[in-house]
C-alpha cells in the first residue's frame, strides 16, 4: 500500500498535525502525531502576520527552522508508526501561512518552510507550494479542504456541514444528495479568542471557552465586529490572521469601556453569529459537523446551537468517524496522492479559479 505523510501548522500557530495515510486507492488513515510549537516559536510566527522590521531575513530563517521541526514531526511519526520513510511515496506539507492577500490586483499567499531542507533532512521526497496553481488560474487559492470534504463525508438523507473552526472558520455545505451548495472561510474562529486572553491573561488559549463562559456579549461591541465588510461579501473569499488579528480588534475597541472578559465573550459569540449566519442561509436544518480545535470549546459549541436553533444537530466530526483533530493533516497526504497521481483537487467554484488544476510543487529528496 502507498503510504503519504500530511502535515500541517495552522494560523493558530499552536503546532505540527502530522498524519500517515495509506492509499490502496481509498484513503486509510494510520497514524498521527502531533509536535507542540514553543511560546516563543508562536509569537515569531504571528509577529509575521503582519508588516514587521526585518520581516526578510526572519521569515527565511523560520521557514528554515520549520522545515528542521517538519523532519522531527516526520521522523516521530514513522517512529510511531514502525513504517520506515522508503515506504513513504511523499511528503504534502502545507506550510505556515503568514499572508493570504488575494483581494490585490495581484493575488498571492504565501505559506513559508524550506521545502528542499525538509527533502533533504528526512529522504523523502515533497510536496508543497499547494495554493500557487489555483491563484495563477484566477482563484484564492482557498480553501483548499472542500475538495477533501467531499471524499470523506459519508453520505446522509440531509443537508449536511463539515465545519472547520481553527485560527479562522471555514465550512463546507453539502444538500441531501451530497451535492456542495458552497464552501469559504466566514471569518475568524479562534484566532481573536486566543490573541484577546494571550493579551490579557497570558495564556495560549481559553480552555473549553470557560473565560468567555464567565462574560456577557456587549451588543454595541459585536454589532460593530459584524459590521465589518468581509461577513457581507459574497462567495467565493477567504481570509486569514493578515486580516483578522489583534490590530483588526483594537481598531474596534476604541471608545469603548467594556471589561475584558465581556470582550472574549463578544468574539465566542462573532465566531458563532458569521458561522451561522452563512449556514442558515444556505439550508434550513441538518448536521453541523465540527472539527479543528473548536470541536473542544464546550462554550463556543453551546452557543453555536443557541445561533443555529434546534433545527441544526451540532456535533464532532468524530460522531460519523472523522478524527476532528486531524483532518487537515490527512487532507495534505490527500493532495499529495493527488499530486502524484495527476488529479486535480481544487474546485473552481469554491475558489473562484477559471479550472481545475493539479495542485503543488515537488522537491526531490
Amino acid at each position: 500500500m502507498p503510504f503519504y505523510i500530511g502535515l500541517m501548522s495552522g494560523t493558530s500557530a499552536d503546532g505540527i498535525d502530522a498524519s500517515l495515510v495509506g492509499f490502496s486507492p481509498e484513503m486509510q488513515p494510520a497514524e498521527h502525531y502531533f509536535l507542540e510549537f514553543s511560546a516563543q516559536l508562536k509569537q515569531q510566527i504571528v509577529s509575521l502576520y503582519q508588516a514587521t522590521d526585518n520581516e526578510i531575513i526572519r521569515t527565511g530563517l523560520l521557514a528554515n527552522e520549520l522545515a528542521h521541526l517538519y523532519a522531527k514531526a516526520v521522523k516521530a511519526l514513522l517512529a510511531k508508526s514502525n513504517i520506515d520513510s522508503s515506504q513513504i511515496n511523499a511528503i504534502g506539507c502545507h506550510g505556515q501561512t503568514i499572508r493570504h492577500c488575494v483581494d490585490l490586483s495581484s493575488p498571492f499567499s504565501v505559506q513559508i518552510c524550506n521545502y528542499a531542507l525538509l527533502a533533504e533532512l528526512t529522504g523523502i521526497d515533497v510536496i508543497g507550494d499547494f495554493r500557487s496553481a489555483d491563484i495563477a488560474a484566477g482563484g484564492q487559492g482557498a480553501p483548499l479542504v472542500p475538495a477533501f470534504h467531499q471524499q470523506i463525508l459519508p453520505p446522509a438523507n440531509q443537508p449536511q456541514v463539515l465545519l472547520n473552526i481553527g485560527g479562522i472558520a471555514n465550512l463546507s455545505l453539502f444538500d441531501e444528495t451530497g451535492k456542495l451548495l458552497g464552501a469559504y472561510d466566514t471569518g475568524p474562529g479562534n484566532a481573536l479568542l486566543d490573541d484577546w486572553i494571550n493579551l490579557q491573561q497570558q495564556k495560549a488559549y481559553d480552555k473549553n471557552g470557560e473565560w468567555a463562559a464567565q462574560g456577557r456579549v456587549s451588543e454595541p461591541l459585536l454589532q460593530k465586529l459584524l459590521n465589518d465588510l468581509y461577513f457581507v461579501k459574497a462567495p467565493p473569499k477567504s481570509t486569514g490572521r493578515e486580516y483578522f488579528n489583534l490590530a483588526w480588534l483594537q481598531t474596534k475597541l476604541a471608545n469603548f469601556d467594556i471589561n475584558a472578559v465581556d470582550v472574549q465573550r463578544s468574539l465566542l459569540q462573532l465566531t458563532c453569529v458569521t458561522i451561522a449566519q452563512e449556514i442558515a442561509a444556505k439550508i434550513k436544518h441538518g448536521n453541523v459537523w465540527v472539527c479543528g480545535g473548536g470541536a473542544h470549546n464546550k462554550a463556543l459549541l453551546a452557543s453555536l446551537q443557541q445561533a443555529l436553533g434546534d433545527r441544526f444537530t451540532i456535533a464532532s466530526s468524530a460522531a460519523v468517524k472523522i478524527d476532528p483533530d486531524w483532518v487537515e493533516s490527512q487532507c495534505f497526504a490527500w493532495l499529495a496522492y493527488c499530486f502524484r497521481e495527476k488529479i486535480t483537487a481544487n474546485l473552481p467554484q469554491v475558489t473562484g479559479a477559471r479550472k481545475t488544476k493539479v495542485l503543488g510543487c515537488l522537491y526531490p529528496a
